[in-house]
């Protein structure tokens, strides 16, 4: 195999340099090592003994933004640089990629009960000297974590609630703010040549919108809280000035679509909205048009705006790269009237000492795991090595503030780490992957709390990148009761495990209530009445019929197999199967292996241009593999990803 795969590597020099041109792309390449399907003990299913989670694996040694997105929308995950996916038909536990999208989000009683504990927390209201028990892992060697929360207390917990001056003073402050970044906007858009110059336009007034007023507007947009018709007023400016000849252009623009072709309030207002969003800050809210007027929403629907919390944004240099500071920060000053000061931060996925401190008291308090179980070196490649090829913000739209990749989001209370969750901004999703935290602040409900604020993140930069729409939560496991509580954030949808479409939890579950395995985009037969969809014994899935668990134990097992993976990566020896992972003889001829792209020493080929390089006994044997691999990423991404068959290192 060795004289084989050298006489591919010199034939591959030969023909590399139109397939190299074609792959050279600004975002990077994507190149991986084939792993084969390896099985593991299952975390979730104590009653299954030996090695019965199956999985296909694959060695990262860089990967796109790109290919990593339709790597998930295929049912992929990542730990570290090892990238896997769930044989579903052979594994004891089928594990469905579970998203929803971020805009529809609709918070249930349990969540806002979350977001509101945060916030008596944060104003000193929350007594939090009774002690709060969570429960670990169940279904882990473990055992039931009982761990008992530190009191925690304060020297200003029975301060009283600010005044009603503080609080008028603080909305106003608010109504002032974003008036100036309206007057700003304006600026900006003269600036840029949007609207006439040399002309007095009248200044910006915001208004709170009440919240009576907020209940009689169509659902979907209750979370509105402050507008302005400033654009009105422009319009009107405009129409009542003579204009110099130079200008008569400017007013056509704007009052494209009018009968007079006057100056339009709706243009108007969206190309401030458009100005606006470039500018440094936002506040915490978004902004859109709305016929004239321009509408600012909080990112998520509360009774209330959380007028304690900023955001920063980062760098006015839209191509400069985040660093290891924080590129995102909210709270950033202590909020008048507050007991207790929240921050966020968005940075790179690089090594901390103070997360991987915190790391390690998480993993022994909550997870029971031996101290010196707890390494630099395996957080570091469970956590902090990614193989996503980090893409900068490009200020045209197609990139977030932060850019794309691999990040760590810190949560600070009174400047104390108190958790990380591990994330990756992608071009349609925010991915999430794990999170860690001090068992201090476990009254907090922070893996939920957390899941709400990466939710908000979405809505609010949908602004910045139209296609970053979608919240993704890991692997959904119906068949461990445990894991449901992902179903809780809705409306959420499953991945079919066979044609790749997207289906609604609620039409994909009386599928999954009947085995652990479906193919979900058949919930159309179900509901046609046709009952002959085989069923597995309740015995076999182990299900609640009840409704969705919702305990705060999912605050322990949010990605927990991420972990699971990570620890088998690190002690189990992989080796390709030679079987083609499920493919029929008849698919196995189908399958067009001969545009895979193929990688070696720098090179890229595609393999029908180096299959007879190889001899008739190693070339059946890689052809197999190659099936394989075809087969679980399918036609487009082995055209574009690289199968290495040498150091690409």
């Amino acid at each position: 195999m060795k004289k084989s795969k050298a006489a591919a590597t010199g034939k591959m020099r030969t023909e590399a340099s139109s397939s190299n041109n074609s792959n050279n792309r600004s975002r990077g390449e994507t190149v991986v090592a084939d792993c084969g399907v390896y099985r593991s003990s299952c975390g979730y299913c104590k009653s299954s003994p030996g090695r019965t989670s199956i999985a296909n694996g694959l060695l990262a040694y860089s990967v796109t933004v790109d290919d990593y997105q339709d790597l998930l929308d295929r049912g992929w995950r990542r730990s570290g640089s090892f990238l896997y996916k769930p044989d579903m038909e052979r594994t004891c536990c089928p594990s469905y990629t579970i998203r929803l999208r971020a805009c529809d989000f609709v918070p249930s009683k349990e969540q806002l009960r979350v977001s509101k504990r945060m916030e008596r927390f944060l104003d000193g209201t929350l007594d939090v000297k009774k002690p709060t028990q969570f429960v670990g892992d169940p279904s882990t060697s473990k055992g039931a974590c009982s761990c008992v929360r530190n009191e925690v207390s304060s020297s200003a917990e029975n301060e009283s609630l600010p005044c009603n001056n503080d609080k008028k003073n603080k909305a106003d402050q608010i109504l002032h703010y974003l008036s100036d970044q309206i007057d700003n906007a304006v600026n900006t858009c003269v600036e840029t040549g949007e609207f006439p110059s040399g002309i007095q336009l009248p200044k910006a007034s915001v208004k709170k919108v009440s919240q009576a007023k907020r209940k009689l507007l169509v659902d979907g947009i209750e979370n509105l809280f402050y507008t302005s018709s400033i654009s009105f007023q422009i319009a009107a400016t405009l129409r009542r000035t003579q204009l110099p000849e130079k200008d008569v252009q400017h007013i056509k623009v704007l009052g494209q679509g009018t009968k007079d072709n006057g100056p339009s309030p709706t243009i108007i207002a969206e190309k401030l909205a458009s100005s606006f969003n470039q500018l440094p800050e936002t506040s915490g809210l978004s902004i859109r048009a709305c016929n004239g007027h321009l509408n600012f929403y909080s990112a998520a629907k509360q009774d209330s705006f959380d007028e304690d919390v900023q955001i920063v944004a980062a760098s006015k240099e839209s191509g400069k790269e985040c660093d290891s500071k924080s590129c995102l920060k909210k709270g950033s000053e202590h909020p008048q009237g507050k007991v207790h000061r929240l921050q966020i931060r968005l940075k790179r996925s690089t090594f901390d000492q103070q997360e991987f401190a915190l790391y390690k008291q998480y993993q022994i308090k909550v997870h029971k795991d031996k101290p010196d179980q707890v390494t630099e070196s395996s957080y570091k490649r469970f956590l902090v090595e990614t193989p996503l090829v980090y893409v900068p913000p490009s200020g045209d739209g197609t990139v977030p503030p932060y850019g794309f990749g691999s990040f760590h989001q810190q949560y600070l209370i009174d400047d104390q780490l108190v958790a990380v969750g591990v994330i990756d901004i992608l071009p349609r999703c925010l991915s999430s992957k794990y999170l860690f935290w001090d068992p201090d602040y476990a009254f907090l409900s922070l893996g939920k709390y957390s899941a709400l604020q990466e939710i908000s993140y979405v809505k609010a930069n949908q602004a910045h990148c139209p296609s970053l729409q979608y919240y993704y939560l890991g692997y959904y496991i119906h068949s461990c009761s445990k894991m449901r509580y992902k179903a809780a954030y809705r409306p959420s949808e499953l991945l079919c495990p066979l044609r790749y479409q997207w289906v609604s939890y609620d039409n994909a579950r009386p599928l999954l209530d009947r085995r652990k395995y479906a193919v979900l985009s058949d919930f159309a037969t179900l509901q046609n009445g046709e009952s002959s969809l085989p069923q597995d014994s309740e015995s076999d899935i182990g299900l609640e019929h009840d409704g969705i668990v919702q305990e705060d134990s999912n605050d322990v097992l949010m990605d927990y197999e991420e972990e699971m993976i990570a620890q088998e990566f690190e002690d189990f020896d992989y080796k390709p199967e030679s079987e083609t992972s499920g493919l029929t003889s008849k698919q196995a001829e189908d399958a067009d292996i001969t545009k895979i792209l193929i990688g070696g020493n720098g090179s890229r080929v595609r393999y029908k241009d180096i299959q007879r390089a190889f001899e008739s006994i190693e070339r059946s044997s890689l052809e197999s593999q190659l099936r394989g691999y075809l087969r679980v990423v399918g036609p487009e991404l082995s055209e574009r990803m690289v199968y290495t068959l040498g150091n690409e290192e």
